[in-house]
């Protein structure tokens, strides 16, 4: 079984010397709900690519000592894929969120789609985007991963067009594509944006407002799949594709 990972800050893992004190949550999640005793294997990451194995050399009630055995920085993957969600309703929101970071996805944005269900309002939006950087950190922490999907904030149709316009390669799925997601080159491909529509689909003038950005409709499979498995689904066929699995 591989070693639990938790969160700190990057000076911490930066820091001279060889030993290292997990305290705070974090402290308190490894010291009395994981039980850890000396002797232990730990991970420290501070979501960015630092990585630190650790030792456990004494145990507290809410803080956990700990030796560094091996500190490394792991680069970037490429190409980096991001993923702009439309905003599923309920709690599948948080379900996309967890699924694509336990598949590798780099950044995720929330998109207030004209035909999604739900919709942020203002006095919730920050809980909300709270709750999804929660389940993103949680799912990337649970996949021993070393940097953490970002999680931007609630963008519009203008915003994701911007997004669309930078990436090297942009793509929005679509029922109705000609084009399979499975045959889109992408040898070579530094960053890759990949919209997923609400459960009503792509409205033809966002469709339109993405393609004159630059973004390839393109189709997933013959079954159309909910809003919230659509993403890991197409992630997983680019994860794949791009070598990065």
């Amino acid at each position: 079984m591989s070693a639990p990972v938790f969160v700190v800050d990057r000076d911490v893992l930066a820091g001279a010397g060889g030993r290292v004190v997990l305290e705070g949550a974090e402290g308190r999640h490894a010291a009395t709900v994981q039980r850890l005793r000396v002797g232990e294997e730990v991970v420290l990451t501070d979501g960015e690519g630092g990585r630190g194995l650790c030792s456990v050399v004494s145990a507290g009630r809410d803080r956990l000592e700990l030796e560094v055995l091996e500190r490394r920085d792991e680069p970037p993957p490429s190409p980096r894929i991001t993923v702009v969600q439309a905003l599923p309703k309920g709690e599948r929101g948080e379900l996309a969120v967890e699924v694509m970071t336990e598949a590798g996805v780099d950044g995720i944005v929330p998109w207030s789609a004209s035909r999604s269900i739900t919709q942020w309002r203002p006095e919730r939006r920050e809980k909300a985007l709270g709750r999804w950087r929660n389940a993103a950190r949680e799912a990337a922490k649970q996949s021993r991963r070393s940097r953490f999907p970002v999680v931007a904030d609630l963008a519009a149709t203008a915003r994701v067009a911007e997004l669309l316009e930078r990436a090297e390669l942009a793509l929005v799925l679509h029922e109705e594509a000609a084009e399979p997601l499975s045959a889109v080159p992408v040898e070579g491909v530094g960053e890759i944006v990949l919209v997923v529509g609400p459960e009503g689909g792509v409205s033809p003038e966002e469709l339109e407002v993405f393609t004159r950005a630059g973004a390839r409709p393109v189709l997933l499979g013959p079954t159309v799949l909910r809003t919230s498995t659509a993403g890991v689904a197409a992630a997983s066929v680019l994860m794949a594709r791009t070598g990065r699995w």
